[in-house]
């Protein structure tokens, strides 16, 4: 017996909200496709991925040209708008901070066509894990015991750097300032400086890099303790 099949007619043109989710999607496609390649330094906005999603992020002015890892925040996918921002606030995108991201991470510059493809998009937080790490950091100035122990005290804390070059850059330049004295400064004690995350839990320990010279600030760390 033969079977017919019947075509089933169009019962008329898409609406306009079947019509966005439609252009939605083929925006998506289109971005995972042919994806905009970033260049350090370019100054424009990210896509990163973040577990299963792929997520907006700004890179940090004078912090996104290295080649392996930049500093970034975690933006709403509808940003600037004010709704966008209310609602990054109730799924944990505003309160992040600068991060760091390996490059590795990024698929290209952002574009519209990744917003279906957020935690946003799908109601959901952002996970307390992103996968990425604090990106203010601090040098901790310590003066060990010479007997290979762990005690000792910490003699300057100074931070919160904004950019990391410029915490490698002082780290650089007390590293050099301490070389041939790092066993004499303090007696019976080693002197070494540490590059490490932030702690904004202990901001009254820190000393602000950015009002003082930070070899100035070990000089004076070191006459406080051999008064």
């Amino acid at each position: 017996m033969k079977r017919f099949f019947r075509r089933c007619g169009n019962a008329g043109a898409l609406s306009p909200e079947d019509q966005a989710v439609v252009d939605q999607f083929r925006a998506m496609l289109t971005a995972l496709r042919d994806p905009e390649p970033w260049a350090p330094g370019s100054a424009r906005d990210i896509a990163v991925r973040v577990g299963p999603f792929i997520e907006r992020a700004h890179p940090r002015p004078g912090d996104d040209h290295g080649p392996d890892m930049i500093a970034i925040a975690l933006v709403h996918p509808g940003t600037p708008h004010t709704g966008a921002y209310l609602h990054g606030r109730q799924l944990g995108y505003t309160n992040r901070g600068w991060l760091r991201c390996e490059t590795t991470a990024i698929l290209g510059t952002w574009q519209p066509g990744y917003a279906m493809l957020t935690h946003a998009a799908a109601g959901l937080p952002l996970p307390d894990d992103v996968g990425m790490e604090l990106a203010h950091y601090a040098l901790y100035i310590e003066a060990r015991k010479r007997d290979d122990s762990l005690d000792g005290f910490t003699l300057l804390r100074v931070g919160p750097y904004t950019q990391t070059r410029h915490a490698q850059q002082n780290h650089d330049r007390i590293t050099a300032a301490l070389d041939g004295q790092e066993t004499t400064l303090v007696p019976g004690h080693r002197v070494s400086v540490r590059y490490a995350p932030f702690d904004v839990s202990d901001l009254q320990l820190f000393t602000d890099p950015y009002e003082a010279d930070a070899v100035a600030l070990l000089d004076a760390a070191v006459a406080g303790v051999s008064a």
